[in-house]
């Protein structure tokens, strides 16, 4: 029986590190494809940022313990000005610093990635 708990204990530990921190600021990376401009924004959650046609309003942002490998995922929703009324977000959902391909932000003229929780 005793052996069970600690077998249990020790295959819970790695479950119980991975841990999220909420944050207030996420810092991302911006860019326009057509003339190559590359921009960092920051952006506090719960207010909108724009960068280009974008309105960009993150809703949260968490981050790994200083300890533990550095990691970012926020989630955003994205509008576009050019998009049709009534069209709603070109992107909402999560982004993570340390796996963009997960959950890509598409679109034709601008790329948007989180780099960091702050």
């Amino acid at each position: 029986m005793i052996r069970a708990i600690l077998l249990a204990l020790l295959l819970a530990a790695p479950a119980l590190a991975q841990e999220w921190i909420p944050r207030r600021t996420a810092e991302i990376q911006a860019l326009d494809k057509v003339n190559a401009r590359v921009l960092t924004l920051r952006a506090t959650v719960g207010e909108a940022a724009r960068f280009g046609t974008l309105t960009i309003l993150v809703r949260a942002c968490h981050s790994r313990p200083p300890d533990e490998v550095p990691a970012a995922a926020a989630w955003m929703e994205v509008t576009d000005a050019r998009s049709a009324a009534g069209a709603g977000p070109v992107f909402r959902g999560w982004l993570f610093a340390d796996a963009p391909a997960v959950n890509m932000f598409e679109h034709p003229v601008y790329d948007l990635r989180i780099m960091a929780c702050r």
